[in-house]
This record gives structure tokens, sequence and C-alpha cells, in this order.
């Protein structure tokens, strides 16, 4: 289950809560003064790599199984 992050609208608290993907957009109240005038944020992440690339006939690891040619997004 993914985690979403949420800003109130009323008193701008950011919280995030462990939701099913089909819930992300249902109104959700706020943690600090239980408002349901909430609003999900768009997330950022970060993905961090020393260096190393996976081999071409690897697709176990690949994100997309195999179906597509990711040594060459390398």
């Amino acid at each position: 289950m993914p985690i979403y992050e949420y800003v109130c609208l009323d008193c701008s608290t950011v919280f995030d809560a462990l939701r099913p993907m089909a819930k992300a957009d249902a109104p959700i109240v706020c943690e600090d003064c239980e408002s349901e005038h909430t609003s999900r944020m768009l997330s950022v992440f970060f993905a961090h790599s020393e260096g190393r690339s996976v081999p071409a006939n690897n697709s176990a690891g690949c994100a997309c199984g195999g179906a597509c040619s990711c040594a060459s997004l390398n």
C-alpha cells in the first residue's frame, strides 16, 4: 500500500497516510485540526546509484520485466 502526502487547506499541516490507491484522492481528515478540507500533494522521490549498471541480459531486475531494452537507459 502506498504512502500519500496531504496538506490541510485550513491549518496548512502536512501529513502522510498509508492508503490503497483507490482511496488516494478520497476525503481524509487532517491529523491536527480534524478538518476534511485537505488535498493530496505531489510527492517527489530520490533515487541514488553508485554508478553500477545492470547487465542487459538481467531482466529479473528490470522495471519492465525484460519487455524493453533497459540497458539503453543506462
